[in-house]
């Protein structure tokens, strides 16, 4: 947030403000998805741009892989990604409606150590 507030092409942003409803794979219905981010930021050509970011551990962006046992905590991660996926493609096609960009982003784009 520090980096946001500190980027002098950045014009204005919100935390967990924006709401996209999603139909869940898990249970079929609808719910409310809050992105970590809205930002609204000065792109190279000096016109603005917007992009709605989710920040997420690198391991939740992929599907899980098959297991033998069926264990909670596989059913667990199955749930996890299946929730996730939905939310991040109602997140596409909301933000390709209104000309915006939407960015899954990992400890690996953040250069983070864990």
């Amino acid at each position: 947030m520090s980096y946001l507030d500190k980027n002098s092409n950045v014009i204005k942003w919100s935390s967990e403000e924006l709401i996209i409803p999603y139909r869940s794979k898990i249970d079929g219905r609808i719910h409310r998805y809050f992105p970590d981010f809205w930002v609204k930021k000065l792109n190279k050509e000096g016109k603005q741009d917007v992009v709605v970011i989710e920040i997420k551990p690198y391991a939740q962006t992929l599907p899980p892989k098959k297991q033998d046992r069926v264990t909670k905590k596989y059913l667990y991660e199955v749930k996890t990604y299946g929730v996730n996926k939905s939310k991040w493609e109602a997140a596409e096609e909301y933000c390709k409606d209104r000309g915006w960009d939407f960015a899954i982003v990992t400890e690996k784009e953040l250069k983070l150590k864990f």
